[in-house]
């Protein structure tokens, strides 16, 4: 009996000296008002738009005649389209920037944009001018911040 009193004591001691959970408030996610998402999706949209004077430089066509793949100039065409479809999107979510459809297609368009992007600057790179590729990329990085904006508005939306 001394044995278990001594091990119940032993464990008290332990669980007083235990670490406590740190509770916290329970806060209800704020979504962003419709003014400041509207702001930031324009300046999305805004970042966006540098990207087609740098697009309109590029010839894959060149770069085939130099021995690139053929894939070049489709992907290229591609990122074009996405360009146009990122702008559109962008510009529907702005006066609508509640609706959390809007919010996905341009994200998911921006993401889609993005990727492709990334492979076509090898091409530029290799066949074109190293320096043009940097601006393609630096272009993309300048958007992060109101990306990562668009990210958290979806989740808060949803």
């Amino acid at each position: 009996m001394r044995t278990l009193v001594a091990f119940f004591s032993l464990f008290l001691i332990v669980r007083a000296q235990a670490p406590q959970p740190v509770t916290r408030p329970v806060t209800e996610p704020s979504v962003a008002t419709e003014w400041d998402a509207a702001k930031t999706i324009t300046a999305f949209s805004d970042q966006a738009k540098r990207l087609k004077p740098i697009l309109d430089q590029l010839n894959p066509q060149e770069w085939v005649a130099k021995g690139a793949p053929q894939a070049y100039v489709s992907q290229w065409q591609e990122v074009e389209r996405e360009l146009s479809y990122v702008a559109t999107s962008a510009q529907t979510l702005e006066s609508d920037p509640e609706r959390l459809t809007l919010a996905l297609d341009t994200y998911f368009r921006w993401e889609r944009l993005a990727v492709e992007l990334n492979s076509l600057v090898d091409g530029v790179r290799h066949y074109q001018n190293p320096a043009v590729g940097d601006l393609v990329v630096s272009v993309l990085a300048e958007n992060a911040s109101n990306r990562e904006f668009l990210k958290q508005h979806i989740t808060d939306l949803a």
